[in-house]
């Protein structure tokens, strides 16, 4: 056998422990990646639904208001309606103290006028 030469892999080492840390840098990165699209991805999913939920509040509030002016409208016609009523029992009520005023009056005049017998 004749004999070898060996070659150091001195300089060969250096640039295949480059190329097996860029691979291992690569992976890294790419799963970071993966995970930030991941989170990304659930972070729209969370503002959408925060959207539909804003909507869904946003309509009950609507409904709200508009239930609160037709109370308000209604609490109004009562109110006017309530004071008409007062007021005619109020003239009803003068009335009836007129007429009971007057036959007290009259009863009066007839005990006071000495009869004629």
């Amino acid at each position: 056998m004749a004999p070898a030469i060996a070659v150091s892999s001195a300089q060969t080492k250096p640039q295949h422990r480059h190329e097996l840390s860029a691979l291992a840098e690569h992976e890294v990165l790419q799963k970071r990646n993966e995970e930030l699209e991941r989170e990304l991805k659930r972070s729209l999913e969370r503002e959408e639904n925060m959207k539909r939920e804003l909507q869904r509040t946003w309509e009950r509030l609507r409904v709200a208001e508009e239930a609160e002016e037709r109370l308000c409208s209604q609490l109004g016609e009562l109110e006017a309606e309530s004071v008409d009523q007062a007021r005619a029992y109020r003239a009803r009520l003068m009335s009836l103290m007129e007429q009971l005023s007057a036959v007290q009056k009259l009863q009066q005049a007839s005990i006071s006028v000495p009869s004629s017998r």
